[in-house]
């Protein structure tokens, strides 16, 4: 299974490397998202499944479940969708100023 997981976080990668590589400013931000949903894939992949129960003091159980990569990506989350509202927000309102949204075209004046 983790296996799997790490090819799903290459091709993820691969997948938001391609966007970010792109001309549109729309598809850059896409492709920072899947980026990170990787890293957030990669990170549960590398915390592994406990099984266990919740690290209470008052209970006595064999194992206990680490809560670190679930509370790292959770924390991931919610700042990427911060993030990418602010930047989305920031390409509209350069679509609105100059009218496009190539980078090429954004770049401005070589002479300037």
């Amino acid at each position: 299974m983790e296996t799997l997981m790490v090819i799903l976080v290459g091709i993820l990668v691969s997948i938001g490397t391609y966007l970010i590589l792109s001309k549109q400013l729309l598809r850059i931000v896409l492709g920072l998202s899947i980026v990170s949903h990787a890293v957030n894939l990669l990170i549960m992949t590398s915390g592994r499944l406990k099984i266990g129960t919740a690290p209470l003091l008052g209970e006595k159980a064999a194992g206990f479940a680490d809560a670190i990569p679930q509370a790292l990506i959770l924390t991931a989350i919610v700042i990427n969708f911060a993030v990418t509202a602010v930047v989305l927000v920031l390409c509209y309102r350069s679509y609105q100023s100059f009218g496009t949204d190539d980078m090429e075209q954004l770049r401005g004046n070589e002479h300037e």
